[in-house]
C-alpha cells in the first residue's frame, strides 16, 4: 500500500512561471512552509537529465515533509527519490506505471469523462491512488487542455470514483468553497501559487479559503 498522503492543497510545478530550477526550489518552500500538502513536478520541455535534475531539487528541498509525484517520468520516480508519478490518459497504462513504480509508490491519474472513471474504477485495486479531474473552470496554463467541464460535472465523476480526486483549472481565490462543495478531497494550482509575486502567501490564502 502507498504511503499516507494529503491532496488538500496540491501544487503543481511550473518552470517557466517560477523563472528557472531555482525559482520552483524557491516556490516549492514557500508553498510547503505555507500548508501545500502535495506537490508535482511537472515541466514538459525538459529533457530526461533536466527533469531528473529539477526533481532531485525539488525532493531535497521538501525534504519528505509532503509528498511529491513526477508527472509522466514514471521511470525516473526511482532515482529521483520521488514518491510517485501523475500520468493522463493518453501517456502510459496506468497498469504498466504500476509495474514499474512498485507497489509502495503513489500514483495519480487524470480523467475528464464518467467513461474514464468508470474504466478506473475497473483497475485491479491498487493501481490508481487518486484522481486529478478538471478541468473545472476554465485555464490557460495547458493550451491544449479539455474545455472546463464545470463544477456540477467534477462532483458527479468525484462521487462516481473509488478513490480520492483532486480538483484541477483555473482554480484561483473566491473559488475555492465552489470547488470543496463539489465533494473532492483537495485542490490543484498552477499558476495561482507559481505565477504569484508571494507564493507563500497565495498558498495561505487559499488554504484558509478552502478551510472557512
Amino acid at each position: 500500500m502507498s504511503h499516507a498522503f494529503d491532496l488538500t492543497c496540491y501544487v503543481i510545478t511550473d518552470t517557466a512561471m517560477c523563472g528557472g530550477v531555482e525559482g520552483v526550489v524557491r516556490t516549492v518552500e514557500a508553498a510547503v512552509d505555507n500548508g501545500a500538502s502535495f506537490i508535482q513536478v511537472r515541466d514538459p520541455d525538459a529533457s530526461r537529465d533536466q527533469f531528473a535534475e529539477l526533481s532531485r531539487a525539488v525532493v531535497t528541498a521538501v525534504d519528505g515533509r509532503v509528498t511529491v509525484v513526477l508527472n509522466d517520468w514514471v521511470d525516473l520516480v526511482a532515482e529521483t527519490g520521488a514518491h510517485g508519478a501523475h500520468i493522463g490518459q493518453n501517456d502510459m497504462d496506468p497498469r504498466e506505471a504500476r509495474r514499474i513504480l512498485g507497489p509502495d509508490a503513489i500514483l495519480g491519474l487524470s480523467a475528464q469523462t464518467m467513461e474514464q472513471v468508470r474504466a478506473i474504477n475497473d483497475l485491479p485495486l491498487g493501481t490508481v491512488d487518486y484522481l486529478g479531474l478538471g478541468p473545472i473552470f476554465d485555464q490557460t496554463t495547458k493550451p491544449n487542455a479539455v474545455a472546463s467541464s464545470g463544477p456540477d460535472h467534477i462532483r458527479a465523476l468525484a462521487q462516481a470514483s473509488e478513490v480520492p480526486c483532486v480538483a484541477i483549472g483555473g482554480i484561483k481565490p473566491g473559488r475555492l468553497q465552489t470547488v470543496r462543495a463539489t465533494g473532492v478531497t483537495g485542490f490543484s494550482v498552477v499558476s495561482a501559487v507559481c505565477a504569484a509575486e508571494d507564493p507563500g502567501a497565495a498558498t495561505r490564502q487559499l488554504i484558509e479559503e478552502w478551510n472557512q
